[in-house]
């Protein structure tokens, strides 16, 4: 608890423009049938907010910084989704855009240690949820979302297995990274239900409060990242 205690003490202060955009954002709360350039920018500032944390825990073009680099990198594919998202003639642009926010977290956190029955266990629900969705999809989203299941799968795959349990290797923001992916799928996962199947009551509130949490979760990751490169 008191390494806990220690971490909100450091990062607390950096996170606050994030607390705040997002407060604002559902303050106002824009309805996504409105878009706007008004509700990109309420949309995407708690993004741009985490953008900033990431750049405050330290930035250089040296290999050290490459996780931190990575996950910059992941969270700006995920602002242009966001305001793509806005607009449904842009629904696949915006995912294309995810997808390529997701392979920056793959490549951040790495294939060590590989934990092959994760991915396995992951890869089946994955499975699952394109079966269920496909009979609803249509044109290229036809081909489009099992690619993006799989990717966000392998996401939460890499972030699952990094945690280390068992190995008593485990970090307060590894666990926040590892929370982030999983509430990453249930937002894309309502996403997809919203989209393809019904629509959710409160979908927006749902959907926007589990995804600023899954962002904020893999942002605290390169609390570790940086770490051990002032340590060294």
């Amino acid at each position: 608890m008191s390494s806990f205690l220690k971490v909100i003490k450091n990062v607390g202060p950096k996170l606050v423009p994030f607390l705040k955009t997002v407060a604002i954002y559902f303050v106002i709360f824009i309805p996504q049938d409105k878009p706007s350039i008004f509700s990109v920018i309420l949309k995407c500032l708690p993004i741009i907010s985490l953008m900033l944390f990431v750049l405050l825990n330290g930035m250089s073009l040296k290999d050290e910084y490459k996780y931190s680099r990575r996950i910059l990198l992941g969270l700006v594919f995920c602002c242009i989704g966001d305001a793509l998202l806005l607009w449904n003639q842009y629904f696949d642009l915006g995912m294309l855009a995810f997808t390529a926010g997701h392979i920056q977290y793959i490549r951040a956190f790495g294939f060590e240690p590989l934990q092959l029955p994760i991915g396995a266990a992951l890869y089946s629900v994955a499975t699952l949820v394109v079966l269920y969705l496909l009979p609803d999809l249509y044109g290229v989203f036809v081909v489009g979302v099992p690619i993006y299941v799989f990717v966000i799968a392998t996401m939460l795959w890499r972030a699952i297995a990094r945690v280390q349990f068992f190995e008593d290797l485990w970090t307060w923001s590894k666990l926040c990274t590892c929370a982030g992916s999983i509430l990453f799928a249930l937002s894309d996962f309502l996403i997809g239900i919203d989209r393809f199947k019904y629509k959710i009551e409160y979908s927006q509130a749902l959907i926007m409060s589990t995804y600023y949490a899954a962002q904020v979760g893999i942002a605290l990751s390169v609390i570790d990242a940086t770490a051990s490169i002032k340590s060294e």
